[in-house]
């Protein structure tokens, strides 16, 4: 700590919140010190677990006038180090945080606490027969967490991802201050959108401590295909053609066969067709049976005059939970393997099979092996890079080489470094290679404006 020793900053900061359970300063539970990879560890001299607003704004104000660094998390489950504490300096856990403060049928709207799980706020909303669209793959994950990366998942392709979603926040500055933007109006033009500013920033600019969410109609019906094809590539052209044919899926994720047949052995399911190369899995719902099965319909015959294997019509509740099951595991059914470092890249729609053929080359040349699967109907592309028996010295060298090529390709193809997993620490080089220095410059001018001092997550993404 610069300005205060650590028993003052203990004592200063029980002081601040309403019992003691509410800080731990000795035997740091390791996981408040990394995220849900647990590969970069950081130190913190103190957790704290505020309750309201106003502690959040109390604990801002006291590490504001001692230039303590201050790192926000939720549920930990951020895949890019958002979540590590670099610099020491207090953890703000606002996991405490979690409820559920004002469902308004009326404007199609409910309030929450930040650290609402959106599991929990997807099945609260549907109870009352409302939805909230976006979908990340991690359900654990908390609101404030899906905002401050502006979440996407699965069902962007037709809904959108989190930013679609957000209608105001209540925000602490890095000094203590407790401000507002957005609301439940539908529309605003009102000036900058500060709002659209903390959405994605990855806790760099402020804490957020209240959200007020857009819902709509809890959809009735819901079908799901799973479509295969001899190559991805035929896959993913087939997907550019489905999206011209105004079907309105729901979702369009693309698996490689090779990522599937580990998903298949993790969690003991069979996929049909196991001479596909890759599979394209697709989601329609709707509040009309009729207009969801012509749109399935409209699918089926495209596809297969595309060069499509087979269209299976999954109807069975049992065996759709199986399949969408396996594309939710492949991450954890491919870390079951091998240590891997997780890519999530976006390259425009009709560049995405280019740029996986460019990977299956690079994986090729370079030994080091890459398996892909992701959002086909927004070009956002998963990747793994696995490594292997490498030792940990060959691990860094390799794993650098291929990223470089990876966000270097991407990059000539006019995509971005990441979709929705943001850029934190760990894809911080390679954001900084491919983004112009006046847009970082920029970046960091909007930084300085919000947290002169620099003690919020400092050192994250965009920042020196």
């Amino acid at each position: 700590m610069k300005a205060l020793g650590m028993n003052q900053v203990e004592l200063a900061l029980k002081g601040l919140l309403s019992n003691e359970t509410q800080m731990v300063t000795e035997k740091i539970d390791a996981r408040y010190l990394t995220d849900t990879l647990g590969r970069l560890k950081g130190q913190a001299d103190a957790v704290v677990f505020p309750q309201s607003a106003e502690e959040v704004a109390k604990i801002m104000r006291f590490a504001y006038e001692h230039t303590l660094p201050v790192t926000p998390r939720g549920a930990g489950t951020n895949l890019v180090g958002s979540t590590v504490p670099q610099n020491g300096g207090i953890v703000l856990d606002l996991s405490k945080m979690n409820h559920i403060l004002e469902l308004d049928p009326d404007t199609l709207t409910v309030t929450v606490e930040p650290g609402v799980l959106l599991k929990d706020l997807q099945k609260y909303v549907e109870d009352h027969a409302l939805f909230y669209p976006p979908d990340p793959g991690e359900k654990k994950a908390t609101i404030g967490g899906n905002i401050s990366t502006n979440a996407g998942g699965m069902r962007a392709v037709k809904y959108g991802v989190t930013r679609d979603y957000v209608r105001g926040l209540e925000a602490v500055l890095p000094n203590g201050k407790i401000l507002s933007f957005g609301g439940k109006d539908v529309k605003d033009a009102s000036g900058l959108s500060i709002k659209n500013l903390l959405i994605g920033s990855e806790g760099t600019l402020a804490v957020l401590t209240k959200c007020i969410l857009r819902l709509l109609p809890k959809p009735t019906v819901s079908l799901s295909v799973l479509v295969p094809f001899g190559s991805l590539k035929t896959g993913i052209e087939t997907v550019i053609h489905l999206l011209h044919q105004n079907a309105n899926p729901t979702a369009v994720e693309f698996m490689e066969r090779k990522v599937v047949a580990l998903g298949e052995e993790f969690l003991q399911v069979a996929y049909p067709r196991p001479d596909a190369a890759a599979y394209i899995l697709m989601t329609f719902d709707g509040t009309s049976e009729a207009e969801v099965k012509a749109n399935v319909e409209k699918v089926r015959k495209s596809a297969l005059s595309c060069g499509a294997l087979d269209f299976v019509l999954l109807e069975d509740a049992k065996r759709i939970e199986e399949i969408w099951k396996v594309r939710g595991a492949l991450v954890k059914a491919v870390e079951a393997v091998s240590e891997q470092e997780p890519i999530d890249i976006v390259v425009p729609i009709n560049r995405t099979a280019e740029f996986i053929a460019y990977v299956n080359e690079l994986d090729a040349q370079s030994g080091v092996h890459m398996i892909s699967f992701g959002h086909a109907g927004d070009g956002n592309v998963h990747l793994c890079i696995i490594r292997g028996d490498r030792d940990e010295a060959t691990w860094k060298k390799d794993l650098h080489h291929v990223m470089t090529c990876i966000y270097q390709k991407s990059h000539d193809l006019g995509g971005l470094p990441s979709g929705e997993h943001g850029i934190g620490i760990a894809k911080k080089p390679y954001f900084k290679q491919t983004m112009p220095p006046e847009n970082l410059e920029l970046m960091r001018r909007i930084k300085q404006a919000f947290d002169e001092r620099g003690i919020l997550n400092k050192g994250k993404t965009y920042q020196i």
